[in-house]
């Protein structure tokens, strides 16, 4: 069972271009799912599902009685039906079970989410907290100040963050390249904030501990790529001591689209930048902008420098 589990994410990687993270979500979905099947509780009175072809709509139905009992959350019921549906989508085309049995399977409701924003106040208070360590670690300063300096400047994703390489940075032009999700390339602008940040951190920072043929632009400690948890941590701890809340890595990332929009910039433009697929992803982002009442005012220089992304 756990071999057909495989073929299958190996499908959504090399065809569908499901990110890293999604095929990791769906591993664990699934191989719960099939723990349940083969070692169901006793007051379910059901036989263990020892191959696919036994699976029917009611082992389904049982499945998700049992998380609901188990007070899982909405939207993590949600993903795991996500999952589910899918790979017996997958099972059916691939005549591994003879029809479909999550074909009439309900996909619980979920309430639509309202990204948080920070205000433009609080993000002032968080790209100043790397200066304050510049004399007593001036690696860690340069580096954290592009860090922020760069997530802010364009949205794009910690994954795609740590991705980055130093040659997707042009310094000249002022832009990025990202690597997004399913191969997808796109070239954004980074305000002049950000292009002074990255520039003294390729000048005083990177050599400090840069290894011979690495090509990761944001180096840790031991000179290799830093990883998406490195940077929550680092994250973490400005946040508190700017003494903001409740903040996560995608925090910037709303915040960005949110203070784009709220300053006149395009949903299409905005899209672009975030790399959504579809434009209803990003128009949450206006409902921000007015509900939540963000306060500040960018620069004249910094409002045009959110607004003038380019595609590729």
């Amino acid at each position: 069972m756990h071999a057909d589990i495989d073929r299958f994410l190996t499908v959504l990687t090399s065809e569908r271009g499901f990110s890293h993270n999604t095929i990791v979500a769906y591993r664990n979905d699934l191989n719960q799912f099939t723990a349940y099947l083969q070692a169901p509780p006793e007051e379910d009175h059901q036989t263990p599902v020892a191959a696919w072809p036994e699976l029917t709509d009611a082992h389904l139905n049982r499945y998700l009685l049992y998380l609901h009992e188990r007070q899982y959350k909405a939207a993590t019921v949600a993903r795991k039906t996500a999952a589910i549906k899918s790979f017996c989508h997958y099972l059916t085309e691939e005549g591994v079970t003879r029809f479909d049995p999550a074909a009439s399977m309900a996909s619980p409701r979920v309430e639509k989410y309202v990204p948080r924003a920070v205000t433009f106040e609080e993000v002032d208070r968080l790209l100043d907290q790397p200066a304050k360590k510049l004399e007593t670690n001036r690696f860690e300063s340069l580096r954290d100040q592009a860090m922020l300096e760069t997530l802010y400047a364009t949205g794009m994703r910690v994954t795609e963050l740590v991705s980055l390489n130093v040659g997707d940075v042009d310094l000249d032009q002022s832009v990025v390249r990202c690597n997004g999700k399913g191969g997808r390339q796109r070239l954004l602008s980074i305000r002049p904030s950000a292009v002074v940040a990255l520039t003294n951190y390729l000048s005083d920072g990177r050599p400090m501990l840069t290894a011979e043929g690495e090509e990761a632009l944001f180096l840790n400690h031991r000179g290799s790529r830093l990883t998406r948890q490195g940077f929550w941590l680092i994250l973490k701890s400005y946040a508190e001591q700017a003494g903001i809340g409740n903040i996560t890595p995608h925090t910037l990332r709303h915040s960005f689209a949110t203070h784009a929009l709220t300053h006149g910039a395009e949903l299409r433009d905005v899209q672009h930048m975030l790399g959504h697929v579809s434009i209803s992803t990003t128009q949450v982002y206006r409902q921000v902008a007015v509900t939540n009442g963000v306060e500040g005012e960018f620069s004249h220089t910094e409002a045009t420098a959110i607004q003038s992304t380019v595609s590729v």
